[in-house]
């Protein structure tokens, strides 16, 4: 599959030809060379310099313009390890077009092991930001229009939240082609179709014609290493696919890929302790046993079940929860069957190559 660039609306095909500069930041990158760019983002109170780095490889012949960043969320550290693998592998010396690599947006988050930034604002709900703004703002405003506005597409990449994890998916608007066939190339079992979100940068680079894809896997402060090898082999599956690496030299077989059109969370009924009798990526049966909630002095214990067929996509990682925590986020897909022979297939594969 190769995927075209689609930015504001137009199809514009790649061509084998010597390409120009690219200039990000005042930075003046040649064709064939990289470049480590800083952007500086403000002062701390003890007047610590703040600055967003970004890693550029420009390639020597015509492509796209590709940005992969992660951390937006300060604590979701698995896209920072997904990252610092892809600025390694060989295919980059032979690529066509551009990579932007932006491993750690939300700086402060991350130096402080946190989802938010210091003013305890959600930078994923800050875009498009303000250059007079919030501290969030600011930084939304910087990155969205100096970096992201540089590039044809992009991939997020995110985990889920403290004390929970994701198993391996793609979300994005399906019904934009390009981001519907970049979902299909990255090569994981799980494809929701997200809807947008206010003040997220999937939604920014939406409206400013740049099709971006998420990717979501993991725990938050923890590294995952199906996580991490999933998402290093779907940004290169999607390169493949946007024709910025040779498919001949680097193939790599893609499993059945499964589409869920929506998903919803199951809350617990009573607060108490939580015993889970399912994992993630499992498939389940409408009305079956998924967990099991008791209170600590063993005199009793409520069972958890959700009234549809699907497939789980998130997890709670804590035994003890409060009465309507969120204990299970569940994929509804039209063939939960096939779902879970998808998911199978996609770990047998990994534990074939971890072994």
């Amino acid at each position: 599959m190769a995927i075209g660039i689609e930015k504001n609306g137009d199809d514009t095909a790649l061509v084998n030809r010597k390409r120009n500069s690219f200039q990000i930041g005042g930075a003046i990158i040649e064709p064939g060379s990289q470049a480590t760019v800083e952007f500086p983002l403000s002062l701390l109170s003890d007047h610590t310099q703040m600055n967003l780095t970004v890693k550029v490889i420009h390639g020597r012949y015509d492509g796209p313009i590709l940005i992969v960043n992660s951390a937006i969320h300060g604590d979701e550290i698995n896209g920072v390890e997904i990252i610092r693998r892809l600025l390694g592998h060989r295919s980059l010396k032979r690529m066509r077009g551009t990579l932007i690599a932006v491993p750690i947006v939300n700086v402060y988050g991350f130096l402080s092991g946190s989802r938010y930034l210091p003013d305890r604002r959600d930078l994923n709900r800050s875009f498009p930001g303000s250059d007079k703004g919030s501290l969030a703002s600011r930084l939304a405003y910087i990155f969205l229009n100096e970096i992201v506005s540089k590039a044809t597409h992009g991939i997020d990449l995110h985990t889920g939240a403290i004390h929970r994890s994701n198993f391996p998916q793609i979300r994005g608007h399906l019904a934009n082609s390009c981001v519907n066939q970049m979902a299909h190339a990255f090569g994981v079992p799980v494809i929701l179709n997200a809807a947008f979100r206010e003040g997220s940068l999937r939604k920014s680079a939406h409206d400013s014609g740049i099709p971006y894809i998420v990717f979501e896997g993991g725990e938050a402060l923890r590294f995952d290493e199906t996580t991490i090898r999933a998402g290093f082999n779907g940004i290169l599956n999607t390169m493949r696919a946007l024709n910025m690496i040779n498919p001949k030299r680097y193939p790599k077989q893609l499993g059945e890929t499964i589409i869920a059109r929506s998903s919803a969370w199951v809350r617990a009924s009573e607060g108490g302790i939580f015993r889970s009798q399912v994992k993630l990526g499992q498939r389940i049966k409408a009305n079956s046993v998924l967990a099991l909630i008791a209170d600590p002095f063993g005199q009793g214990e409520v069972p958890v079940s959700f009234k549809r067929d699907g497939v789980i996509i998130g997890q709670t990682n804590l035994p003890r929860v409060n009465q309507g925590d969120g204990l299970y986020n569940i994929a509804l897909v039209d063939d939960p069957d096939a779902a879970a022979e998808a998911v199978d297939v996609f770990l047998d594969d990994w534990e074939a190559e971890e072994s």
